[in-house]
């Protein structure tokens, strides 16, 4: 990831962009992700764990909002 300094830019903007432009690529999660062996069913289960969850909230929410309207 390379970021150029723009003419009369801060060190800070420079720092700050590059932040920004790493956590959209998405380089520092897939190394936190990588940084310890997962295996295949573990990753399996915990995808499917969180699959769940986003299902439930997701009922939650439609629940709450159809109750809301009556």
């Amino acid at each position: 990831m390379t970021v150029e300094l723009r003419p009369g830019e801060s060190q800070e903007s420079l720092l700050k962009r590059f932040r920004k432009d790493v956590m959209k690529s998405g380089v520092l999660s897939t190394y936190r992700r990588k940084r310890w062996y997962v295996s295949k069913s573990e990753e399996r289960r915990k995808r499917r764990a969180k699959a769940i969850r986003k299902a439930r909230r997701k009922q939650a929410k439609e629940h709450a909002r159809t109750t809301r309207r009556q």
